[in-house]
């Protein structure tokens, strides 16, 4: 995917987990410097009936949506959504061709054991089914 040459018409949504320490840290920091093409919005405040995957498939991963509808997941979401801030460039090298494939097995082993320690139980799209401290 070419980052830089991202120029969104509208606005993109970076679907977080709101109840997970680290996660919550990093969108806090991300809200501070991201340009208003970005929202972000908590996976456990989504509305009902949102045209998105499911509950725990969110929660498993980074989800963003893009202004055309589409989805990038894992780090090539984390990756997309930087570039709505002044330090897009300094993220992109993590889908560099050599970097990249070891940067997803990376994030990709993260987000597991993330969601296994926060969500021993599988979520539903019930809200109060996810069992993860407030």
């Amino acid at each position: 995917m070419n980052y830089s040459a991202m120029q969104p018409a509208s606005h993109a949504t970076l679907f977080y987990d709101g109840r997970c320490p680290l996660c919550l840290k990093e969108m806090q920091r991300l809200e501070e410097i991201k340009d208003t093409r970005l929202r972000l919005q908590d996976i456990h405040a989504l509305p009902a009936g949102a045209d998105l995957p499911d509950r725990d498939t969110l929660l498993r991963t980074l989800h963003l949506q893009l202004p055309d509808g589409s989805l990038l997941t894992g780090l090539d979401a984390n990756v997309a959504a930087w570039q709505y801030t002044r330090y897009g460039a300094w993220w992109r090298w993590l889908r560099w061709p050599l970097i990249g494939p070891l940067a997803s097995m990376v994030y990709t082993a993260w987000a597991r054991w993330r969601y296994r320690r926060l969500y021993p139980s599988p979520c539903s799209n019930d809200k109060d089914s996810c069992d993860a401290p407030d």
